[in-house]
């Protein structure tokens, strides 16, 4: 994916900058294999997944470490019929706002962490990704 780096400087400086915060993170772009080791390692989940987040403790210098698999969210964006770069910069806004202490197991969390990454993607000038009827090619008639 071309430019990935700047995307990924944008996705986050635009989820921090919505959230009224600063800060540093790591982001880790890896393969399927490593991500999976990842999740079952810190999850106790065999699988391999998109985005992880672990958010540093309080008081810490940096917000903590995201790692993404590349393979994963490609696949995801071919399945959903979405840009890979739209679908990666949505993932690092999620990531971001999970370090940030967003989560989505209630509806409520859920509703308003989806609201938020909707407002930081439109920013970015990227479709907001829980909106129905959205394709690579634009809206579905």
């Amino acid at each position: 994916m071309p430019r990935a780096e700047a995307l990924a400087r944008r996705a986050v400086e635009a989820a921090l900058a919505d959230q009224r915060t600063s800060g540093h993170l790591t982001l880790l772009l890896t393969d399927d294999a490593e991500i999976r080791r990842l999740n079952g390692g810190f999850r106790g989940k065999e699988k391999a997944t998109n985005v992880l987040s672990f958010p540093a403790p309080y008081g810490s210098l940096t917000l903590g470490d995201l790692a993404l698999s590349l393979g994963v969210v490609k696949r995801e964006a071919a399945a959903e019929g979405r840009r890979i770069a739209a679908h990666y910069a949505h993932l690092i806004v999620h990531g971001v706002l999970h370090l940030l202490g967003h989560d989505h197991l209630a509806a409520g969390e859920a509703v308003t962490m989806e609201r938020a990454e909707a407002r930081i993607l439109h920013r970015l000038g990227l479709p907001n990704p829980w909106r129905p009827g959205w394709t690579r090619a634009g809206w579905a008639a």
